[in-house]
């Protein structure tokens, strides 16, 4: 790592005051990634990088993360929900726009227990649980997950009518798509990337500060 005047002018927080993790790593040669991590917004540079590439490097992925997160915004109404308040909150929302608000839930969190399934929920008890894995996933897949688990409030089966609740979400097949590769890909042991697809990368061959860096991508 660099050390701590090197790095005095690296963002601490974004914009918008989420914490923000600089990653060094020696198998990254020429590029640099940016993605959300359980609420925090990492930066993945590679480890020769001095303290002024670092800092130019966090402004400008941070801002690509920012621009992302406004895109995100307008898609779903919503930005990424990294606190149990804020899923909560979310949920409410959600119920509200796709099942007429008659899913309400008494608690709504995420939990690091559930390693088989991305979300759960007891309907005698009005709780959700979803597998903070889901967290660095695009928000659409989130939100249909949480939509998911409102929807077996009302249905517990997974039968025609819990199927056309979630109709009125226009990511239904798309989000079932992606999870199911997910589940495929770690089934077989393959690299789901950094950042599971929510992820933005720049390459770094025009950084002044040591001339034109070489080697392999990652």
């Amino acid at each position: 790592m660099a050390g701590a005047g090197n790095r005095s002018n690296t963002p601490l927080t974004t914009a918008d005051g989420a914490p923000v993790e600089v990653r060094r790593s020696a198998r990254r040669r020429r590029t640099v990634a940016a993605f959300w991590e359980n609420g925090t917004a990492v930066v993945a540079i590679p480890a020769h990088f001095s303290g002024a590439q670092e800092r130019e490097w966090v402004h400008r992925m941070l801002e690509k993360l920012r621009l992302q997160g406004t895109r995100g915004h307008k898609a779903a109404g919503k930005r990424r929900v990294g606190s149990d308040a804020g899923l909560a909150a979310h949920a409410a929302e959600l119920s509200a726009k796709y099942l007429g608000g008659r899913a309400v839930p008494t608690s709504v969190r995420w939990v690091t227990n559930q390693n088989s399934r991305w979300g759960s929920a007891t309907p005698s008890e009005g709780t959700i649980r979803l597998s903070h894995k889901l967290q660095p996933m695009p928000q659409w897949v989130i939100d249909y997950v949480l939509l998911h688990e409102l929807a077996h409030l009302l249905v517990a089966a997974h039968n025609a009518a819990f199927w056309r609740l979630l109709a009125a979400y226009p990511e239904t097949e798309r989000a079932k798509a992606f999870l199911e590769g997910v589940s495929f890909a770690t089934a077989r042991g393959l690299p789901a990337g950094e950042g599971d697809g929510g992820d933005v990368e720049g390459t770094a061959d025009d950084v002044d500060a040591a001339g034109e860096l070489e080697g392999a991508p990652r």
